[in-house]
């Protein structure tokens, strides 16, 4: 009995693919930080992200220009966010021509907009790399993707 040696278990990933995304985990693994600082708000390196992921080594940046379409996807999450003010103003405060209600909307909401939109910007940037980098429960049992469209010297 006493040379009885059990193995050692593979911690298992309990994060969800929406967990993964609101916390900026690599899509891959689901368990390496995207992003070099945790705080949305340092706006100096708000967007600077690793190169790979630090845990399974998928790298970050598939092609040069990659990040572009994130637009799109912060567009959108502004969008919908306004939407969502406006329907909880309308059933909180509700919405006149007669009065300047919706004036106080519009202000509240554009305050609220670019308080939270440096998260928002890692919010796109990490849904933006989850639709192209697909999670693999057994990723370390085969390698990571090396995407062909890198040219190290047009980066940066």
């Amino acid at each position: 009995m006493d040379n009885l040696v059990l193995p050692i278990p593979v911690k298992e990933n309990k994060c969800s693919g929406i967990g993964a995304v609101l916390s900026n985990r690599c899509p891959h693994c689901r368990e390496g930080k995207l992003f070099l600082n945790d705080n949305a708000y340092d706006f100096k390196n708000n967007l600077k992200m690793h190169e790979n992921c630090p845990v399974c080594k998928q790298p970050t940046e598939i092609e040069v220009g990659f990040y572009y379409g994130t637009s799109y996807i912060s567009y959108l999450l502004t969008v919908a966010l306004s939407g969502v003010t406006f329907i909880l103003w309308w059933i909180f405060v509700g919405v006149s021509v007669n009065d300047d209600r919706i004036l106080y909307w519009l202000g509240i909401n554009s305050a609220l907009i670019i308080i939270i939109q440096p998260l928002l910007m890692r919010l796109s940037r990490t849904l933006w790399l989850s639709f192209f980098v697909k999670y693999n429960p057994d990723w370390r049992e085969y390698e990571v993707n090396q995407y062909e469209r890198i040219v190290k010297e047009q980066m940066n």
